[in-house]
């Protein structure tokens, strides 16, 4: 009943075909067997082993051990769920600081066309700059969160040489750089202005700047360089920008112009009548490149598919979270029902004696959240450094937090809570008289 659900939450497709074959109808058959038969055999040992008398008193105590292995079992349960908590908590501030995180580039509301470049591709990019819910256009090879080429590249250092790297390259035209609000920190854009902007000019990135020993951006405008044929001088700096995902550094990164390499249109839309905007766009593409698909998408959704997986990871670690909070809640439950029952004659004589329904509420309750502590100092350090671990494929991440843990430590005790009151104000409501006359 609950795999799509679970396909869906997971990103996985389990056949649905499982249950078809009668071969893993048997083994699951067979494993519930096991289970039920391993979870019945420590009770029928404890309750075979009562003698008749004691039992027919109401007195069904099973001494230090079976005590022990109650609480064993409440510890590791909550210290699975704490640990669940705080790994949910960690991840929900992981991909809140990733969404809310400064990119250096503007991304809202682009449209991005995907086109080969042609003359048409140029004479389609001037008429969907008329059209009236059109803002901005613009022509590159690549987008932030998109991929990239890299060049085998050579640009003046600080010492006047040429230094030689593996460098990343995009391809765009005069407007890519304003359309992304990218910021020149030193020297300045390509210009319509400058002729020889097309064939030899650059624009290098801070990352680059430093890669070339430069202190200063404003000493590297003016450097030569030599990348895939072309010749010529850096002509501006542009700011750093997350041109790839969270999970990486920025690096250093070469911009240049080259319109034939240019397969992708950047269309900044109004914010009104956006779907209308698209269908106008859409009947230019059929007239201009009726050869190729209408393929688009926006900025924003690619950038953020980048972080899919994590997402997903999220939300398992939400469900399977609840899950163990379940399961250590009924554990919990049996648990305070069982002492409760043990305490009843003690119970009685307390309220006899003027015991009020708070004071045996918190006399039950204390020691169950003596075991929530426990499980606490165990999941803490466990949760650290799983959690660590995980950030550690985020170049850019948060830092794990006290309160987090405090939180988790936090939401357990008032589960806890909740869970034994029931029994326990049960228990404190309950007629003394009736629980002392058998003596």
């Amino acid at each position: 009943i609950i795999l799509p659900f679970f396909n869906e939450i997971a990103g996985k497709i389990i056949s649905e075909g499982l249950f078809s074959n009668y071969v893993n109808i048997i083994k699951l058959l067979g494993i519930s067997l096991a289970i039920g038969i391993f979870a019945g055999i420590y009770p029928s040992i404890v309750l075979s082993s009562f003698k008749p008398i004691q039992v027919l008193k109401g007195n069904f105590s099973t001494g230090g051990k079976g005590v022990l292995l109650r609480k064993s079992l409440v510890i590791v349960q909550f210290t699975i769920s704490i640990i669940l908590i705080t790994g949910t908590i960690i991840i929900y501030n992981q991909m809140k600081y990733m969404q809310n995180q400064e990119l250096g580039f503007n991304k809202d509301r682009l449209l991005i066309l995907e086109a080969e470049s042609s003359k048409s591709q140029l004479s389609l990019k001037h008429a969907i700059d008329k059209i009236p819910g059109v803002k901005f256009t613009s022509l590159g090879s690549s987008v932030p969160g998109g991929g990239n080429s890299s060049a085998y590249s050579e640009i003046e250092n600080k010492a006047g040489d040429l230094q030689i790297a593996n460098l990343d390259l995009y391809f765009v035209d005069h407007e890519y750089i304003p359309q992304f609000d990218l910021k020149i920190i030193a020297g300045r854009a390509f210009s319509k202005d400058f002729a020889s902007d097309s064939t030899q000019a650059m624009i290098i990135n801070e990352e680059a700047v430093k890669l070339l020993g430069y202190n200063d951006p404003q000493n590297a405008v003016g450097a030569r360089f030599k990348q895939w044929g072309r010749e010529g001088q850096v002509i501006g700096i542009v700011k750093d920008f997350h041109f790839n995902s969270l999970h990486d550094n920025i690096g250093p990164l070469t911009m240049r112009m080259e319109r034939n390499r240019n397969d992708l249109i950047t269309v900044k839309l109004a914010p009104n009548n956006i779907k209308e905007t698209i269908g106008e766009i859409e009947k230019l593409w059929e007239s201009f490149l009726p050869e190729q698909p209408f393929d688009y998408f926006f900025l924003d959704d690619s950038f953020n598919e980048q972080y899919e997986n994590e997402e997903r990871f999220g939300n398992l670690f939400l469900y399977f979270a609840s899950l163990a909070i379940l399961i250590s809640c009924l554990g919990l439950l049996g648990l305070a029902a069982y002492s409760t029952l043990q305490r009843r004659r003690e119970i009685g004589i307390r309220k006899v004696i003027g015991a009020s329904v708070s004071e045996i509420v918190n006399l039950l309750s204390k020691d169950f959240l003596k075991l929530v502590m426990i499980a606490f100092a165990i999941a803490s350090p466990i949760a650290w450094y799983v959690m660590y671990n995980w950030l550690q494929d985020f170049a850019f991440r948060i830092d794990i937090k006290w309160w987090m843990f405090l939180l988790s430590g936090g939401s357990a005790i008032l589960i806890a809570i909740l869970t034994v009151s029931f029994h326990a104000v049960k228990a404190s409501l309950s007629n003394p008289v009736k629980t002392l006359r058998t003596e």
